[in-house]
């Protein structure tokens, strides 16, 4: 029963491509036009079958971890972007929808994230070993999307011109203060601090983080400009000029964004500026891969811009700009895989060849939803007020300086 459930599953998502399923007792099957690059995958378990018809996303994740899926010269890419490009477009078959429906009812439930569950969320993924982000990050230990004006650059500089960016939105000036919520290893802390001359809290639960970021600053000589504190956002009472989250608000979940964007609004000074980076989907409200929520992102969650803005809204906030970063984190993910597999005997000899395919599996899963599918990054750029920003979006791209425009100048006059 369940091998014929399964066929008809596969013959209704795997249009595109060729596909061939060998099953635990050697019968195999095809599926697709047969165009293009072939995958050949093989159940080693016998129960398989039943196990992705009830929770497709979950039983290929940890078939593939634990062996009992077998792609063919383990040729993951081809894998991954033949599911996802038809998945992409065909969707799941109606047989599937109440499953779907389920996990979207209880998604409230899921992503409810009192401090508490939050800190314990944290720690599941930014307390792991510091030696593993070596292997993949940059040097600054960005672990966001990257941003690449042009195509051939490198990683660090790409997460250079991320952060760069970022502070031109913040129009930063020296001695203004900002909070930096979910501040991570500290890297966008420090270059408030050092290259613009900001005075800088930031926030992390992750302890590891904490402790790194706050090295990092005594290191550089920054102590007396940036402060790291081990903290949940809620906890924070006092107000800044700016305010900048990077990464973090995939994290909030859907329950508490109201809570959040008045948190933001309280954090203001009048004039002031929050600028929040986020993953999130071009497509209506959805629901985590139950996969990455239990073995990489507890609690996370990519939002629809249609879930973000009526909480902006509420809060009496200006959205002053919104931009959609479609590709960039594509390529960035690409460039912490092939990282990652130049030093994978490193990372087994941390962990084991299970964690190595898990890590492997969620690089290559991540960065095809964003090639193939409707996964992009919102730069949502907020303010109390109209004018806090230049009406024109010039003072970003205008040569190569970093230093906020004046107000109600050139920028602002068109």
């Amino acid at each position: 029963m369940w091998t014929r459930a399964l066929d008809r599953l596969l013959r209704h998502v795997i249009r595109d491509g060729a596909l061939t399923i060998t099953d635990a007792r050697g019968q195999s099957r095809s599926y697709g036009d047969g165009k293009g690059k072939a995958v050949h995958v093989t159940f080693t378990d016998p129960t398989l079958p039943r196990k992705i018809i009830l929770a497709p996303d979950m039983a290929v994740g940890e078939g593939y971890m634990d062996g009992r899926l077998i792609i063919e010269d383990d040729d993951l890419y081809g894998f991954l972007g033949l599911v996802i490009h038809n998945l992409a477009q065909q969707g799941m078959p109606w047989f599937q929808r109440p499953l779907h429906m389920g996990r979207h009812t209880m998604r409230y439930l899921a992503q409810f994230n009192p401090v508490s569950r939050a800190r314990r969320n944290a720690a599941h993924h930014y307390d792991l070993s510091r030696e593993l982000y070596d292997l993949f990050l940059d040097a600054d230990r960005q672990y966001s999307c990257a941003y690449f004006p042009h195509p051939d650059m490198t990683l660090d500089e790409a997460q250079e011109a991320k952060k760069q960016h970022i502070a031109r939105k913040l129009l930063i000036e020296p001695e203004m203060r900002v909070l930096d919520i979910g501040c991570g290893w500290g890297g966008m802390a420090l270059t408030l601090a050092r290259d613009f001359g900001a005075r800088v809290t930031g926030v992390t639960l992750s302890r590891e983080q904490h402790a790194m970021a706050t090295e990092r600053a005594k290191q550089e000589g920054l102590s007396d400009r940036v402060d790291f504190h081990l903290m949940d956002y809620r906890e924070v009472d006092e107000t800044f000029d700016r305010v900048v989250s990077i990464g973090m608000f995939e994290h909030v979940g859907v329950p508490h964004y109201g809570e959040y964007f008045r948190d933001v609004r309280e954090r203001l000074t009048e004039n002031g500026i929050a600028l929040i980076h986020t993953i999130g989907r071009a497509s209506p409200p959805g629901v985590t891969s139950p996969w990455i929520a239990k073995y990489i992102f507890p609690g996370g969650y990519a939002p629809a811009m249609s879930e973000v803005i009526p909480h902006v809204e509420r809060q009496g906030l200006y959205a002053v700009d919104i931009e959609v970063w479609r590709l960039h984190y594509a390529e960035t993910l690409s460039h912490w895989y092939r990282r990652f597999m130049a030093n994978i005997d490193k990372a087994r000899a941390l962990y084991d060849d299970r964690f190595c395919r898990m890590w492997r599996y969620y690089l290559v899963a991540s960065e095809l939803t964003f090639r193939l599918d409707r996964q992009v990054v919102f730069q949502f750029q907020l303010s109390k007020v109209k004018d806090s920003v230049p009406v024109t979006r010039d003072y970003l791209y205008r040569g190569n300086s970093t230093a906020a425009p004046q107000k109600g100048g050139a920028a602002a006059a068109g």
